[in-house]
């Protein structure tokens, strides 16, 4: 027993089998993967496709979804994209029913978020569509798959139909992806640009605040995060630095020397006599 113990104890730290195939498994496969994006005249997006719709228990993630969306738009892609997704739906086995259900939310991310031409390629699949309404599966956990698929192969009839369900949910899409991008390029002028001036008028709990022009290096006063004494602190503290900088300046106007201006005076009058 205390051998036994002292052999379990000692591979606590190493890696099990399972994982070490799993690594072994995922090493090969981008290596082939590599492969066939360089002797073979496959592209990225249809090696993105294939994965998100295999059986793989994980569903294709968001970033997935919107690559193989965004490189819809490509002729070339696009006609890789839907060949692969035809031949995914061209049969429902229920043994790899996560294929099909993979399948689907490809296809419904594209109906959405791809080219409108999406809604009348898919049309020649409604019928393998319809038959895994009547699909039935729960996992050991106690989750109904059969449902999850019920509920998607629903839906994806209906965006089918091209009726205003599609319009809404591709407006809602648009209107979703543009406010990403808005957002992002916001924080991304905010975060580029250097300390700048305030000009304009802005209220903090019913105190109105004029904010002047500043062209020095200041920090910006983030006025949501300030009570009113500590703004009003740091705007006197501003104003107090403006001046100082004023005071340093060099005056514009010259300083008039008294003696010198009665030398000047003096040489006139004795230059015209």
């Amino acid at each position: 027993m205390s051998i036994l113990s002292n052999n379990s104890s000692s591979n606590d730290g190493a890696p099990s089998f399972h994982e070490f195939k799993k690594q072994a498994s995922f090493f090969f496969k981008e290596k082939i993967k590599t492969a066939r994006l360089v002797l073979t005249d496959v592209t990225p997006a249809q090696l993105l496709t294939e994965e998100a719709t295999d059986g793989n228990p994980l569903s294709p993630d968001t970033r997935t979804l919107g690559s193989i969306s965004k490189a819809a738009f490509e002729l070339d892609d696009y006609t890789r994209i839907v060949e692969i997704l035809h031949k995914r739906l061209v049969k429902f086995e229920r043994k790899n029913w996560r294929v099909s259900y993979n399948s689907l939310i490809v296809v419904e991310h594209l109906l959405t978020h791809g080219p409108e031409s999406v809604a009348v390629e898919f049309e020649i699949d409604k019928d393998v569509i319809e038959q895994m309404g009547s699909f039935q599966h729960i996992d050991e956990k106690g989750f109904n798959w059969g449902l999850a698929l019920r509920k998607k192969s629903g839906r994806i009839l209906k965006l089918l139909e091209k009726g205003p369900l599609l319009k809404e949910e591709r407006d809602r899409a648009r209107k979703l992806t543009r406010g990403i991008q808005g957002f992002g390029s916001f924080c991304q002028r905010s975060s580029g640009s250097s300390a700048q001036g305030i000009l304009g008028v802005q209220t903090y709990g019913g105190l109105i605040l004029n904010f002047f022009p500043v062209t020095m290096k200041t920090k910006r006063i983030s006025v949501h995060h300030l009570t009113s004494k500590i703004l009003l602190r740091k705007l006197k503290n501003q104003s107090r630095a403006t001046e100082a900088l004023r005071s340093l300046r060099p005056s514009r106007t010259k300083q008039r020397n008294p003696k010198l201006q009665v030398l000047k005076k003096t040489w006139f009058q004795r230059r015209k006599s």
